[in-house]
């Protein structure tokens, strides 16, 4: 149970609904901010406004899994109010505060060590991102069959990366009778590759296996698919661009190629915001009730 806890939300989506019934349900004190429009109540959870939130009796702060944009402002879907958070907000709240985000930038990162707190960024931690996958996966296959008019079977799927999310993909994928290939740096991962029965490559020979490819899907949060390796593809490929935003592709060459490319980060918030949430929430809950352990000893 997360008794005595007062924790404030601050923005979110849909996911965050999850978030709220379980903090709730374990007894913590919850003030939310920017859910002014939400009409769901939750009981055990108060709504206000930034400037009437008491900073001082606040033990944690739990924002979108998008974090903050760098201008300080919060992602508020169930409201119109402009949120934005600032060093002077973080100095004000207990000295042992905890600031849980899914994502950072500069932004954040700054004002978090600016105001001496602790930022936990949760989408780096490997049971969420896991978790999270499963989601991904289905909103993946769901985005490729409604922008091919092919099947998944006998196509030729190309993912790079081969890390948490990249691994659930290339197996789905395989398991739906396409031919893949995937792209990665470490030799480790390359053997994984070939043990999974799957076509390994290394990602610096990337331009040289995109040609006959159908379905590129980009894991990797680095400009990777550049003019260079764009200028290689068919118009016929069509590209997913799972990374965080910006993405890793030249979109704007890519449309003047003629190839369709979709960026779609954040699939879990989208394709299954109540899972996705679910997974948020029960991963919080036990940082929480460690924390609160920790504090005690």
């Amino acid at each position: 149970m997360l008794t005595g806890l007062t924790i404030a939300i601050i923005g979110g989506d849909a996911r965050q609904l999850e978030v709220i019934r379980k903090l709730t349900e374990q007894e913590a004190k919850v003030f939310l901010v920017g859910f002014d429009q939400l009409d769901h109540g939750f009981t055990g959870a108060t709504k206000c406004k930034l400037n009437e939130l008491d900073f001082g009796v606040i033990d944690s702060i739990i924002l979108p899994v998008s974090g903050t944009a760098t201008d300080g402002s919060v992602a508020t879907v169930f409201s119109n109010e402009t949120v934005i958070l600032t060093q002077h907000d973080l100095e004000k709240t207990k000295p042992n505060c905890t600031i849980y985000s899914g994502i950072s930038n500069d932004y954040l990162d700054e004002i978090v060590k600016g105001a001496n707190r602790s930022l936990i960024k949760l989408m780096e931690r490997d049971d969420i991102a896991i978790y999270n996958s499963i989601p991904t996966v289905e909103g993946t296959i769901m985005m490729a069959i409604q922008h091919t008019d092919y099947t998944i079977h006998g196509s030729n799927i190309m993912v790079l990366g081969l890390g948490r999310t990249g691994v659930s993909i290339s197996r789905a994928f395989s398991a739906l009778g396409a031919h893949v290939k995937v792209g990665a740096r470490d030799s480790a991962h390359l053997a994984r590759i070939t043990e999974m029965g799957l076509t390994p490559f290394h990602i610096s020979q990337l331009g040289e296996h995109v040609e006959n490819t159908d379905i590129c899907i980009n894991t990797i949060p680095s400009f990777i698919l550049n003019q260079t390796v764009l200028s290689r593809m068919t118009p016929r490929t069509l590209i997913l661009d799972l990374a965080t935003r910006p993405g890793g592709t030249d979109f704007d060459f890519a449309e003047k190629q003629g190839i369709k490319a979709l960026l779609a980060p954040g699939l879990p918030g989208i394709v299954a915001p109540k899972t996705a949430g679910q997974i948020i929430a029960n991963v919080l809950c036990n940082l929480l009730s460690q924390a609160t352990t920790d504090r005690k000893e």
